[in-house]
């Protein structure tokens, strides 16, 4: 997977070496010279000292090859237009920003750019949504032996119908912790029901992931 990161930071840094060390190619721009030749010197990243709001220095990123772009600069508005430019004129599918005032998730919500406010949580996104598809591995937990994952049930053409969740055929050793539906957190009991474009929150083990999967996504 090849990743391009704004912002050669502290959470920058830290998302670099994380994705290098699992056998990512990363390229970092950052516009602070010190930054980058730390960057140089403590990673095995390419690094571009240059604004990553600039059109010219993404290019030089090769940015339209990136498979997810990320933004992790302490402003917001660096960050949303970084993705912005990363999506638009250079069509990356997938775009990931840090996001340091909470009132503006929204606003990169609806703009299609994954907003996050945790470094770990990050490279998670990164490393389990390209392994395994749909599913997010948000952590592990006795071992490996259960699993805290994370499941977005489609909104657009050909999405599930709404369903109540007493009628999912989920495994008993599946455990629904939450549904996020907006700015709305559903605890799930009684005649709750799923709907498109739900965030659904699971406590599972690896060997039922593809079942719950398809359950949830209403495959059979």
């Amino acid at each position: 997977m090849y990743v391009v990161i704004a912002g050669g930071g502290k959470i920058g840094r830290y998302i670099a070496r994380d994705m290098v060390d699992k056998g990512h190619e990363v390229t970092v721009v950052e516009r602070i010279g010190a930054r980058c030749e730390q960057l140089v010197a403590e990673t095995d990243v390419l690094v571009i000292e240059g604004d990553a709001c600039d059109v010219r220095y993404l290019e030089q990123a090769h940015t339209d090859r990136a498979d997810v772009f990320v933004a992790t600069t302490h402003e917001d508005d660096d960050n949303l237009v970084a993705c912005q430019l990363a999506k638009i004129e250079f069509g990356v599918k997938r775009a990931i920003s840090r996001v340091n005032t909470p009132k503006n998730v929204e606003i990169f919500d609806r703009l299609g750019i994954e907003p996050v406010s945790s470094t770990r949580l990050i490279s998670e996104l990164l490393e389990n949504e390209f392994s395994i598809g749909e599913l997010i591995h948000l952590t592990s937990l006795k071992g490996g032996r259960v699993s805290l994952v994370e499941l977005r049930i489609p909104d657009g053409p050909g999405a599930p119908k709404p369903r109540p969740i007493e009628k999912l055929d989920l495994p008993h050793e599946a455990v629904l912790v939450a549904i996020f539906r907006g700015d709305e957190t559903v605890i799930p009991r009684g005649g709750a029901q799923l709907l498109p474009g739900d965030e659904v929150v699971m406590l599972t083990s690896p060997e039922l992931e593809a079942r719950i999967t398809s359950t949830l996504l209403g495959r059979r």
